[in-house]
C-alpha cells in the first residue's frame, strides 16, 4: 500500500495534497486497492497518473485518501483540459508544455505557475475520465455492476462505496480572501480576481454578475420611488416609467456581455475551445470511439435519448404544469374567502387576512419550486446527455418553465383575466417580499447558525486534540469533510431570474420592486460569501466564458416585459379614454407601440456590440497568427515530402 501519512506528520516536500477522496467506513481493501491503483496507473494503461497517499488517524482509520499530482503531470494535465495563460508578451494563449517557456511567471521551479483552483480542476478532470475497461463489477462488490466505458468514479459514489470527493482549502489564502471579500462593511466591488483565483471562474462570473445586476438595478430604485408616492395612479406618466425600464433591461444586458468578455478574456476562459468538450461523468453508454477526436468514449444512440425526452420528460413537466396551475386556482379561492371574510366583519384583523392567501401561495411556490427541481435533475441525468452544457441547457429549461408558470401565472391571471389592478400590486409586493425573506432566510440566517455551530465543533475538537492547530491537516480534513456541498451557481441565478421578472414584467404596477430587489441583493452578495467561504466546502473550479443559457434567459424575459407593459398600459382608464369608440384602434394602437419598442431592443442589442474593440482585435490576431502557423506546418510538411 501507498506511504501513508501519520497523524501528525502533515509535511511532505514532494506531494501537495489537493484533492480529498473519503470512501464509506468498512469498504473493503481490495475494493481501495484497485480504485487507488487505477488513480495511479499510467494513461496508457487506463490509469490517471496521479499521486495518492491515505490518510492514517489516531485510531488506524483508512477511509481518506488525499490525491495530487508531479508539477510535471499537472502542466501536461493543463495542456490536456486547454488551460489559457497569459504569454510575456500580455497575449493570451492556450497553454503548450512544448512552449512553456514562452508564458509568463513560468519557470521549472515555479510550482505556483498554475494555482491551486486549476491544479484541483485537472484532477477532477482526470478522475472523472477514469472509466471502465474489461471489469464486470467493482472488485468486492459483485452487485455493483460495470462494463465498459462506465464512469468509475460515478459508479462508486451511487454504489455508496465512494462518499465524497472535494478539493482542499487553503486556509492562509481563505484568510486574505475573507478579509478583502466580506471581512468589513465597505461601499467598492467585490475582489473578483481574488474570487476567481481561489474559486474558479464560474463562481467568480455569478458574484460578478450579482453585482452588476444590484448597481443596474439603482436607477430603477431611484426613479421608482418618486413614481410609487406621487404618481400611483397616474398611468400616462407610468408610460415613461414602463418605456425607461424596458430600454434599460436591454442596455444592462448587452452592456453585461461586454463586461463579461473583458473579465473572461482576463481570466483565459474566453479563448478555451469547448467544441471537443469530454462527455460528463454521468454519461454511459457501450464503449466505443468519437470519430472527431478518435478517442475511446461512451456511445449511447440520440434517438434512445429523445424517446425520454418527448415520451417521458415532456409529459411529466406538462403535468406538473397544470398542477401548478390547480394549486393557483385555490390560492384565488383562497383570496375571494378572505375578501369575504373582509367584508363580513370589516376589523384590523380582517385586514391583515388580505394578504394572509398571498403569503401562504408564496410559501407554497417556493416548496413546489424545490420539489420539481429534485424531479428536473432526475430526469435530465436520466435522459443521459453526452456533454454537460448539454445537460444543464436542459434542466434549465425544464426548471425555467416550471418556475415562470408556478411564481407568475397568477399574476397574468389577475391582470389579464381578472382585470384587478389593486390585487396585482397586493400580489405582486406580497409575493416579492415573501419570496425574498424566504431566501434571505435559507441563505443568511442559516448560514450564520450553521457557521456558529461549525466554530462549537471545531473548538471542541481542538480541546480534544492535543496538536497545533495550525499544523493539523488530519483536524482541517475532517472538518471540512462534514461541511455542506456546493451544488453551483444554478439556484443562484435561479434566484436572480425570478427577481428580475417581478421587477420587469409588470414595473408599471409596482415601481419599489426595485428598491426591494436592490436591499435583498446587498445583503446576498455578503450572505453568498459567507457561504462560499465558512459554510461550504470548496468547490472545484469550473471554467467558462459567460453565464450561459441564464443569458439568453434574461433576455426572453425582457421581450416578454415588453409585451405585459404594453397590454397593462392599454388596459388603463386613461388610455382608454383616448379611444371611446374603437376599441379597435386601441388594440392597433398598443400592439405598434409593442412592436417599436421590440424593434428599439433589438436594434440596440445590434449595435451594441457582445465584445469591446480591443479585445475583437486581440481574438482577430490570435486566429490570424493560427492560421499562418497552420499554414508554415502545410508548407514544411510539403516540403518534406517533396525532398524525400
Amino acid at each position: 500500500m501507498a506511504e501513508s501519512w501519520s497523524f501528525l506528520d502533515t509535511f511532505e516536500p514532494n506531494f501537495r495534497p489537493l484533492v480529498v477522496i473519503e470512501f464509506a467506513k468498512g469498504t473493503k481493501e481490495e475494493t481501495i486497492d484497485w480504485f487507488t491503483k487505477r488513480i495511479v496507473d499510467k494513461k496508457a494503461n487506463g490509469g490517471a497518473q496521479l499521486l495518492v497517499k491515505p490518510l492514517v488517524t489516531e485510531n488506524g482509520n483508512e477511509n481518506i485518501y488525499l490525491v495530487g499530482a508531479s508539477h510535471l503531470r499537472l502542466l501536461l494535465g493543463a495542456e490536456t483540459v486547454g488551460l489559457v495563460k497569459e504569454c510575456n508578451d500580455n497575449s493570451m494563449r492556450t497553454f503548450t508544455y512544448s512552449s512553456r517557456k514562452t508564458f509568463k511567471d513560468f519557470a521549472d521551479d515555479n510550482h505556483n505557475f498554475l494555482t491551486m483552483a486549476e491544479g484541483q480542476y485537472i484532477i477532477k478532470h482526470e478522475l472523472e475520465n477514469l472509466r471502465a475497461k474489461d471489469e464486470k463489477m467493482i472488485p468486492g462488490y459483485p452487485q455493483a455492476k460495470l462494463y465498459p466505458g462506465k464512469s468509475i468514479v460515478r459508479r462508486l459514489l451511487t454504489s455508496g462505496v465512494l462518499v465524497q470527493i472535494f478539493p482542499l482549502h487553503d486556509r492562509e489564502e481563505l484568510k486574505k480572501l475573507r478579509h478583502s471579500w466580506y471581512g468589513r462593511v465597505k461601499v467598492g466591488y467585490q475582489p473578483l480576481d481574488e474570487i476567481r483565483c481561489y474559486f474558479g471562474e464560474t463562481v467568480a462570473l455569478y458574484f460578478g454578475f450579482l453585482e452588476y445586476f444590484t448597481f443596474a438595478l439603482i436607477p430603477m430604485a431611484v426613479i421608482g420611488i418618486p413614481y410609487y408616492v406621487f404618481a400611483w395612479e397616474d398611468y400616462d406618466k407610468y408610460v415613461m416609467f414602463a418605456t425607461f425600464n424596458l430600454l434599460w433591461s436591454t442596455v444592462i444586458l448587452e452592456v453585461w456581455k461586454r463586461i463579461c468578455s473583458i473579465m473572461t478574456y482576463r481570466w483565459g476562459t474566453l479563448l478555451m475551445k469547448r467544441q471537443f468538450e469530454e462527455p460528463r461523468p454521468g454519461f454511459h453508454g457501450v464503449l466505443g470511439i468519437n470519430p472527431v477526436t478518435g478517442r475511446e468514449e461512451p456511445v449511447y444512440s440520440s434517438i434512445k435519448r429523445q424517446i425520454r425526452i418527448y415520451l417521458v420528460s415532456l409529459p411529466f413537466v406538462c403535468l406538473c404544469l397544470y398542477f401548478s396551475l390547480y394549486v393557483m386556482m385555490i390560492y384565488f379561492d383562497l383570496e375571494q374567502w378572505a375578501l369575504d371574510y373582509h367584508e363580513e366583519n370589516e376589523s384590523n384583523f380582517s385586514s391583515l387576512m388580505l394578504f394572509v392567501p398571498s403569503i401562504i401561495y408564496a410559501v407554497v411556490i417556493e416548496i413546489m419550486n424545490r420539489i420539481y427541481r429534485y424531479a428536473a435533475e432526475f430526469l435530465t441525468s436520466w435522459e443521459n446527455h453526452r456533454l454537460e452544457s448539454s445537460y444543464q441547457n436542459h434542466l434549465v429549461l425544464k426548471v425555467l418553465v416550471f418556475n415562470f408558470l408556478n411564481c407568475f401565472a397568477s399574476l397574468f391571471y389577475i391582470a389579464f383575466v381578472l382585470f384587478d389592478m389593486k390585487l396585482l400590486r397586493q400580489s405582486l409586493a406580497t409575493l416579492l417580499i415573501t419570496s425574498q425573506i424566504l431566501n434571505q432566510f435559507a441563505e443568511s440566517l442559516l448560514p450564520y447558525w450553521l457557521q456558529k455551530r461549525h466554530k462549537k465543533r471545531m473548538k471542541k475538537r481542538m480541546c480534544s486534540l492535543k496538536t497545533d492547530a495550525d499544523l493539523s491537516l488530519v483536524e482541517q480534513i475532517n472538518l471540512e469533510k462534514e461541511m455542506g456541498t456546493y451544488f453551483g451557481t444554478f439556484d443562484d441565478y435561479l434566484e436572480l431570474f425570478l427577481q428580475f421578472g417581478y421587477v420587469s414584467l409588470f414595473s408599471c404596477v409596482y415601481p419599489l420592486a426595485a428598491v426591494f430587489a436592490v436591499l435583498n441583493n446587498i445583503t446576498e452578495i455578503y450572505s453568498d460569501a459567507l457561504k462560499m467561504c465558512r459554510v461550504y466546502k470548496r468547490p472545484f473550479a469550473e471554467p467558462t466564458a459567460n453565464i450561459g443559457v441564464w443569458q439568453l434567459a434574461f433576455e426572453t424575459m425582457s421581450v416578454i416585459a415588453v409585451v405585459t407593459n404594453c397590454i397593462l398600459i392599454g388596459m388603463s382608464p386613461q388610455v382608454n379614454a383616448l379611444f371611446p369608440d374603437s376599441k379597435m384602434d386601441l388594440i392597433l394602437t398598443v400592439a405598434l407601440v409593442e412592436h417599436l419598442l421590440l424593434a428599439i431592443k433589438f436594434i440596440m442589442a445590434f449595435v451594441i456590440p457582445d465584445k469591446p474593440r480591443d479585445i475583437q482585435i486581440k481574438l482577430a490576431k490570435l486566429e490570424f497568427e493560427s492560421l499562418e502557423a497552420l499554414k508554415q506546418q502545410v508548407r514544411a510538411t510539403d516540403m518534406y515530402n517533396s525532398e524525400k
